[in-house]
């Protein structure tokens, strides 16, 4: 598996890589050089690249602060990798992230992304500018907001989601911002204070500023909303000891958790459409760009289907969760909630089929073409910078481009709701 390395290695210096200590760098057989671009590329001592998918473009610099090993990444031009684990991710132009990383399957970090030390990530999407600080587990999340990498969101230090629910499924996706004003890049900040946590699934809106030390356990739908404080989730409160009994399978409320599991899905099914009639104009026509992109599209839809299979998981415990809480309730039953786990139970196959249906689906045309045309115009006048590009629209035009993806993201929704109608809002 290894028996090339060496003369790997030594091609790439052949032609113009920066490798220090080249014996101490180990590049896996099934990897490709014609996936490496040599030029500007610096690789530390300590590095090790695997995997047939490795695509590494002009720029890159891995292992500055420790080792770094990449397996089946792709990663953009002068991305920074300073130490740690990288593996089925893609990074976008001057994402950086520092040492001690563990970046899983699934991660999308976009232009100008970044994380200090010892930051987790797995099916995680950042939008550009995003910044993480240290000691960071932020899994099963999408993040957008900021304008700038002076005005971006931000996540504090110490900081967790909480992706891993006591009923053990992991149908705990959070959004922070969304996708159909996100990807505009003009929507305010979302600040997460350290040593804090969010309890999934829940969504933030644009402008929320959540306090260091707070552990967010509810949506936050209005904007520029400071939370200072919040007390535990009424269903483990037993006042005023806020001790209650754990009863293992059962949940005892679904609506949120079902419907922020749909609208998250919505917004990658959004999200797609996006990449494709979009993000797809900014690649180039080199082979490297191709592959990045198609790099983006795989992580996307792994993404996709990684929150359809926990979704799914969460349907298939309803049955015994309805048999359970029926036993143990000391009150009259809550015939709603009962009803909504027999649907989710029993119509899971045709929400599924929602979104099979909508992955394909672009939208309207009579939105999204004009929306292209203008864009066409924007990219023609100012190249392929992609944030340039985005930011150069004015509101009319990005209101109208949100108006698209924010159409997808309905078509989603009402669909699946139509399945599982105890679950719409009254």
């Amino acid at each position: 598996m290894y028996s090339k390395s060496k003369d790997k290695v030594d091609i790439l210096i052949q032609q113009g890589a920066t490798i220090p200590s080249p014996e101490q760098v180990l590049i896996g057989d099934e990897v490709s050089l014609n996936r490496i671009a040599a030029k500007g590329v610096v690789v530390y001592p300590g590095c090790k690249i695997f995997g047939e998918k490795s695509l590494i473009m002009t720029g890159v610099k891995l292992g500055y602060e420790g080792p770094v090993t990449l397996e089946d990444c792709q990663i953009g031009r002068d991305v920074e990798l300073r130490g740690g684990f990288f593996r089925q991710s893609v990074f976008l132009e001057r994402a950086h992230m520092g040492g001690e990383a563990h970046v899983r399957e699934g991660c999308i970090l976009e232009e100008g992304t970044s994380g200090a030390h010892s930051v987790g990530l797995k099916q995680t999407i950042l939008f550009p500018f995003v910044t993480l600080g240290s000691l960071i587990n932020f899994c099963d999340c999408l993040m957008a907001g900021g304008t700038s990498p002076k005005n971006h969101s931000e996540v504090g230090s110490s900081y967790i989601h909480f992706n891993y629910s006591t009923n053990q499924d992991k149908a705990t996706p959070s959004l922070l911002g969304d996708v159909p004003r996100g990807v505009m890049l003009n929507q305010p900040p979302i600040f997460l204070g350290g040593q804090g946590g969010l309890v999934g699934p829940v969504c933030l809106e644009y402008g929320t500023v959540i306090a260091a030390g707070v552990v967010c356990r509810k949506d936050l739908r209005e904007s520029n909303k400071l939370m200072l404080a919040q007390g535990p989730c009424r269903q483990c409160v037993e006042a005023p000891r806020l001790i209650a009994d754990f009863h293992p399978g059962v949940y005892w409320f679904m609506k949120g958790r079902v419907t922020n599991n749909v609208g998250y899905i919505a917004n990658l099914l959004a999200l797609r459409q996006w990449y494709v009639k979009v993000r797809s104009l900014f690649f180039g026509a080199d082979p490297m760009s191709e592959l990045l992109y198609r790099g983006l599209l795989d992580k996307l839809d792994m993404a996709i289907r990684e929150r359809i299979e926990r979704f799914k998981a969460l349907s298939q415990k309803m049955p015994e969760s309805a048999k359970r809480y029926a036993e143990i309730i000391k009150e009259p039953l809550n015939e709603k909630l009962l009803t909504q786990k027999q649907e989710l139970f029993e119509r899971w196959q045709d929400v599924e089929a929602v979104f099979s249906a909508h992955l394909e689906d672009s939208g309207d045309p009579s939105i999204w073409e004009p929306f292209l045309e203008e864009l066409a115009r924007q990219f023609k006048e100012k190249g392929a910078d992609y944030v340039a590009v985005i930011q150069g629209l004015d509101r009319t035009w990005s209101a109208h481009g949100t108006k698209w993806l924010q159409g997808i993201v309905d078509a989603v929704n009402g669909a699946a709701l139509q399945v599982m109608p105890s679950f719409k809002c009254k």
